[in-house]
């Protein structure tokens, strides 16, 4: 099943799609809300992972450093341009999103 999920730049949170469902096209403004897709896969925890969403990866019992960002909905692996390849789905976590917490990215540089 595909599904969404928006960030309202209004009011700095995540909206269940459904929320939205029931506004007009005139109450929505499209520069209010940022769709993201979900990925059809679910992180370590089953939570699922949608774009825009922060990774934490887990190899061998140890947190890497690094986060990453969901890009692409179209891969069973996560592709990041921080990373030197794919990490699977099963040895990560959602972490948060990159407009809610995009310090995330920015606190291992």
């Amino acid at each position: 099943m595909i599904k969404f999920r928006a960030w309202d730049n209004e009011c700095k949170v995540i909206r269940d799609y459904d929320e939205l469902k029931g506004l007009t096209l005139d109450a929505l403004d499209a520069s209010d809300f940022k769709l993201e897709q979900f990925t059809g896969l679910k992180d370590v925890n089953g939570n699922d992972i949608y774009e825009g969403d922060i990774l934490e990866v887990t190899i061998d019992g140890t947190v890497q450093a690094d986060k990453y960002l969901v890009k692409n909905v179209w891969d069973p692996h996560v592709w990041t341009e921080e990373s030197d390849g794919y990490y699977a789905v099963s040895k990560m976590k959602v972490q948060g999103n990159v407009h809610a917490n995009p310090e995330l990215l920015e606190a291992d540089k």
